[in-house]
């Protein structure tokens, strides 16, 4: 047997302990977002810590003004290095009595499809999947007493409440952290049997409008039609960031938006992907978007702006005539390539402003920003892991885009200067952030095995 082979064989063998471990995991009621759970916080990354340095890392859980992150390190190896990141922290379980089951009392279940999944917060978001990647660590060690190459793992554990003490940790702590290719497993596969890489991000762009008019709401018979209505007012605005076709009016929005490069858009055409499929597990059909465009076009390659949010007089039981004083809307913008946050948060205020009454006035509130980010995957470490998941998974591994934004992956590109490899093993049925949360068992066993391959795949 190979190297590689008696690694994968150990983790078959070593499946029981690993489930265990992650059921320790699991248990931990690590909710970052809630100061009620800050000692549960802090053990999470305390037996994270003692688990690396179980198995020959130099670990340690670090303090930081919100909870701890944990650094680890074994660069006994030699060959090109890498920074592995994950998060320990989870998302709130509420509503509780949606739940089947104690969210963090965890448990194999087999579904009706007879698909065996590990139930519970956490399962796929994150811990499941970065624990697949420390068991991977955990074979290689035990079978040839190393690892493939030199490696550093970062585990966060304010991921899903801001991940404020994130970038300022980065930038205080360049020299240690830096690698030559940094790695992350909070994705997901294209399918259930296709691996995928990320490779494009969409970048954020958060903002909040309030339309203020009169002094105090008013009667809509006394005043109506004589008074500004900030509802009406915010309702135009709002209306007037889209044309006929479906693209965004703001000056400017589409700079720096190039065409999909052929070649990709080819790999996406083979992926079997359709509107109706898409749409029709939410219950609709039809693309609302830019005309012309298909929607896994829109959703991975295209800029949107979306009307997250809006509110304005009167909204509880029954009925009340009034003008409202004020009213407000939070809008997102997701960005794609070198598109400039910062730009299209002028724009959009220019807009509002130029379409506001004389005695109106408005108010903005900023919610965050942060830039698109795409990795090449020319580069050899992107053609490595690719090979390697194919070979696990026995097809060939997609590079995938996403329509999501992981703020992570654009600090480890400014910070310190590192492409990065995602590779998760998540589904979209996993539920992460919803009740009854779940990881399927394939996908946590194949992924232990797939990192491994990885791992030595990155040492050639």
């Amino acid at each position: 047997m190979s190297e590689l082979d008696r690694v994968l064989a150990q983790i078959d063998r070593d499946m029981d302990g690993a489930l265990e471990r992650l059921f320790a995991v699991l248990r931990i009621k690590s909710i970052s977002t809630d100061p009620a759970f800050a000692g549960d916080c802090a053990a999470n990354a305390e037996w994270h810590a003692e688990d690396l340095r179980a198995i020959g890392f130099d670990a340690a859980a670090r303090s930081t003004p919100g909870h701890p992150i944990v650094v680890a390190h074994d660069r006994n190896a030699s060959g090109p290095s890498a920074l592995f990141y994950g998060h320990y922290d989870v998302q709130p379980v509420d509503p509780l009595d949606l739940w089947d089951r104690d969210p963090f009392d965890p448990v194999v279940e087999t579904q009706a499809d007879g698909t065996k999944v590990i139930r519970g917060r956490g399962s796929a978001d994150d811990k499941g999947q970065l624990m697949a990647f420390v068991e991977a660590c955990r074979a290689w060690k035990a079978v040839t007493g190393k690892l493939p190459i030199p490696l550093t793992i970062l585990l966060e554990g304010e991921e899903e409440s801001g991940g404020v003490n994130l970038p300022g940790f980065l930038d205080a702590n360049q020299d240690e952290l830096k690698a030559d290719i940094g790695l992350i497993c909070d994705t997901n596969m294209w399918d259930a049997t296709t691996p995928a890489i990320v490779t494009m991000l969409r970048g954020l762009c958060g903002e909040e409008v309030i339309i203020h008019g009169a002094d105090r709401d008013l009667h809509s018979g006394f005043y109506g039609m004589a008074a500004a209505n900030p509802n009406r007012i915010l309702a135009r605005i709002l209306a007037a960031l889209y044309d006929d076709q479906g693209r965004v009016t703001l000056p400017g929005f589409y700079d720096g938006v190039p065409e999909l490069p052929g070649q990709l858009r080819e790999q996406w055409g083979t992926l079997g992907f359709t509107a109706e499929k898409f749409l029709g597990v939410v219950g609709l059909s039809v693309p609302a978007g830019e005309k012309g465009r298909d929607a896994l076009e829109m959703v991975w390659s295209r800029p949107s702006c979306e009307i997250n949010g809006m509110g304005g007089g009167y909204q509880g039981e029954g009925f009340k005539t009034v003008i409202p004083a004020q009213a407000s809307a939070k809008i997102s913008f997701r960005l794609v390539f070198d598109q400039d946050p910062h730009r299209i948060r002028e724009a959009f205020r220019a807009h509002v402003r130029a379409r506001l009454p004389a005695d109106c006035r408005a108010e903005f509130i900023e919610h965050g920003s942060g830039r698109a980010i795409r990795f090449p995957d020319t580069d050899p470490a992107f053609a490595k892991a690719r090979k390697a998941l194919s070979d696990e998974w026995g097809k060939p591994a997609v590079f995938i885009g996403s329509g999501g934004s992981i703020p992570v992956t654009h600090m480890l590109k400014t910070s310190l200067g590192m492409d990065v490899v995602l590779a998760g093993f998540g589904l979209e049925d996993d539920r992460i952030h919803s009740p009854n949360e779940k990881y399927n068992l394939v996908s946590f066993q194949k992924g232990i095995r797939s990192w491994a391959r990885i791992l030595g795949a990155l040492s050639s």
